[in-house]
């Protein structure tokens, strides 16, 4: 499973830039609602970073999740993982995800890290793509569907719109 922010245009890069006024409380409890069904998360280098500077020193339900789940980090760079329950992963990451994928557990969650997801995308690795869409267009920034790319068929299992106009569509992936 994998979530991102992403405004109208697309974008998904650095949305701490552009995503706070649209939160709402129902928006949080669907972002943790999507935490608390994974017990593993993916994420990269940068992302790790982000999440362990902020959650690390964080308290309450939500922290707490992010800071007790398993957290394997995909990095060329990084040599030591010091959040809790965290762990670098090491070789291929497609490779390590389908053999993760086959070991017995709950869902694998990827949070922001947009290259990861685009390339699990590619090598048909998600099977759920949640993403917030924001009511902004920002013209410029990192997209998560390249202008060439393969072919992602995807069906619409949910959608909620809050009343900032954030809406939360669910796809399942393949079709």
């Amino acid at each position: 499973m994998a979530g991102l922010f992403m405004s109208a245009d697309g974008v998904v890069g650095s949305p701490e830039q552009w995503t706070f006024q649209h939160m709402t409380q129902e928006a949080g409890a669907a972002i943790g609602g999507m935490i608390a069904e994974a017990d593993t998360m993916l994420l990269g280098r940068r992302t790790y970073q982000e999440f362990a500077r902020y959650w690390a020193t964080q308290a309450g339900p939500m922290a707490e999740a992010m800071n007790g789940i398993r957290k394997l980090v995909a990095s060329r760079t990084l040599t030591e993982a010091d959040w809790a329950n965290s762990e670098i992963l090491d070789g291929d990451l497609v490779q390590s995800l389908t053999e993760l994928k086959e070991t017995p557990g709950g869902n694998i969650n990827v949070s922001g890290s947009i290259s990861i997801v685009r390339a699990l995308l590619q090598a048909g690795l998600i099977d759920d793509l949640h993403l917030m869409t924001f009511p902004i267009v920002l013209g410029d920034g990192a997209r998560l569907f390249p202008e060439q790319g393969k072919r992602i068929d995807m069906t619409l299992e949910n959608s909620t719109t809050f009343g900032t106009g954030l809406v939360h569509l669910h796809y399942r992936i393949g079709g």
